[in-house]
């Protein structure tokens, strides 16, 4: 459903992406893991078209992203929904405007709908009923769930995650990855990057680790767990801190 081969990226000098491919099939949950600075949300900000690659391709079905216009590729990003590491919800907005706003920018739902939608969505994410708060009245967790439920609710074929549980408490950080999970579109597929490899584990199908610009490891769970490579171990096995 989206591959991206050859990626290359650089900021004033300094290799971030160094030649990486990656192909997240139809039905399938991607692990993107790797130390923080790696490389993981520019990675998943190129695969949906927000930033250009120096170098490489990125396919969205048949779609070459980088032979699209304006229009085209907005059009393309319809198929995205996206939760930031940063929530990057609209402070002037209601929860309940947030949430709708994938479904306004459609123009082709009904006002009826799109409350009801959002109603629903909602109280998938345990959160019913706040829809006329606002973002600076919510917590870092209720934050975060607002965000999962605007990234779901027009019901994207590709989802990507970037740090899904960044700065929340374990207990919280377990019922996000529950929501991911119940959330799941079997048809479609998702990227999530991040580092509580536990969490992570129960959702992915397969894991893509990316160190110091290049790919380190591609595999599934029980691939990772038998690795030889030291780094590797370290992050599927416990060890020497690579985060910092």
């Amino acid at each position: 459903m989206i591959r991206a081969t050859g990626i290359s990226k650089s900021f004033k000098g300094q290799v971030v992406l160094d030649d990486v491919s990656v192909e997240v099939r139809r039905g399938h949950v991607l692990g993107l893991i790797g130390p923080g600075g790696a490389g993981k949300s520019l990675l998943i900000k190129i695969m949906c078209g927000l930033v250009e690659p120096d170098k490489g391709q990125v396919l969205v079905g048949d779609d070459d992203i980088a032979e699209l216009d304006f229009s085209a590729l907005a059009r393309l990003r319809e198929r995205f929904g996206m939760l930031f590491q940063n929530y990057a919800l609209f402070d002037f907005m209601t929860v309940g405007e947030n949430v709708a706003f994938p479904l306004e920018q459609r123009g082709d739902v009904a006002a009826d709908e799109i409350r009801r939608r959002v109603a629903e969505r909602l109280s998938d994410v345990q959160l019913g009923g706040i829809e006329a708060l606002f973002p600076r009245e919510l917590s870092g967790g209720m934050k975060k769930r607002v965000a999962l439920a605007r990234a779901t609710i027009a019901a994207a074929p590709i989802l990507l995650y970037d740090d899904p549980t960044a700065g929340l408490d374990p207990v919280t950080s377990s019922k996000i990855f529950e929501l991911i999970d119940h959330l799941h579109d079997h048809e479609g597929a998702t990227v999530i990057a991040g580092h509580d490899i536990d969490r992570m584990a129960a959702v992915c199908d397969e894991w893509l680790m990316i160190y110091e610009g290049r790919i380190r490891f591609r595999g599934d769970t029980a691939a990772a767990k038998r690795s030889e490579d030291p780094i590797v171990r370290t992050f599927f096995q416990g060890g020497e801190d690579l985060h910092q």
